[in-house]
């Protein structure tokens, strides 16, 4: 009896120690499993990966400047406003220069100026980035036979000195020359480039681009100017030295009645997130679209 008693306990001890060795086994998995930290990439779906998100940015952007980029801006605030909706964009429209000035001075956080900077403006340190270009057509009634002309005659028209479409090869009529009314970005940039700046002689201004086209349209006799972009069927764009207008043309500075979409800053100056944001967005490709939709032609 006690040789049997002994057996059972034997085998109780044995069953016990080995169960013990099962259990320590399995904490020691358990427990190399949770020290074990793996750190997982965001990855698109293709695999690759992708920049974390940003759309906990917040914050204000002041720009300040060209009147003439104030589609354009509308589009790209917007647009913007999708992708980081706590930052606003502020927008300003009080003329090239005063953009310039207020980058400078350090009112604005980003200056808008419808030109090239200046060499003085370099000079004070601003910085010229420019996310759009902007064809200025010429644009005269279907009628006409006139195609092409120079930079040359275009000042001898818009100045009054030339005043018969026969002068340039055209019919015996009185040319109607017509424009946008004082202050407008594209009557502004137009007359620079044209360098006949308070020197036009209009027949009747307008206060937008599709009355400018409108009436250039229903009148045979009439040359006016528009934004590219506006330009349809119902006008002729004439060549200009020779060079149609054209977003290719544009782009590739052929057409000389042109000018660039600049935000300015400042060398040195760091932009605070938000602003940043928006600049490197403005100047990123993929607004190519927008800056289209605005009239403009991505750079």
């Amino acid at each position: 009896m006690k040789k049997k008693l002994s057996l059972f306990l034997a085998l109780a001890l044995m069953v016990g120690m080995l169960a013990g060795c099962g259990g320590t086994s399995n904490d020691t998995t358990d427990t190399n499993t949770n020290d074990t930290t793996t750190t997982t990439p965001n990855t698109d779906q293709t695999g690759n990966e992708t920049e974390p998100t940003t759309d906990s940015l917040s914050g204000v952007v002041n720009t300040d400047g060209s009147t003439s980029m104030a589609d354009v801006m509308a589009v790209l605030q917007e647009s913007f406003k999708e992708l980081y909706p706590d930052v606003t964009v502020n927008y300003s429209g009080t003329g090239s220069g005063a953009g310039v000035e207020a980058a400078l001075s350090g009112t604005a956080d980003i200056g808008l100026a419808s030109r090239a900077l200046k060499d003085e403006e370099k000079a004070e340190g601003a910085v010229e980035n420019i996310i759009a270009l902007d064809g200025v057509a010429v644009v005269v009634n279907p009628a006409n036979g006139v195609e092409d002309l120079s930079v040359e005659d275009i000042a001898k028209i818009f100045t009054g000195e030339i005043t018969n479409w026969s002068e340039l090869g055209g019919e015996d009529l009185e040319i109607a020359v017509l424009g946008r009314e004082d202050g407008s970005g594209t009557r502004t940039a137009f007359e620079e480039i044209v360098g006949v700046e308070g020197t036009c002689v209009y027949k009747n201004e307008y206060g937008s681009t599709g009355d400018v086209i409108g009436n250039v349209a229903s009148n045979p006799n009439a040359i006016g100017y528009a934004s590219l972009s506006a330009v349809d069927d119902t006008v002729k764009a004439v060549k200009v030295n020779g060079v149609a207008p054209s977003e290719e043309t544009v782009k590739d500075g052929t057409y000389e009645i042109q000018r660039p979409f600049v935000m300015v800053t400042v060398e040195g100056a760091e932009l605070s997130e938000a602003a940043q944001a928006f600049l490197d967005y403005a100047m990123s490709d993929e607004v190519a679209e927008q800056i289209a939709i605005a009239g403009a032609v991505a750079p």
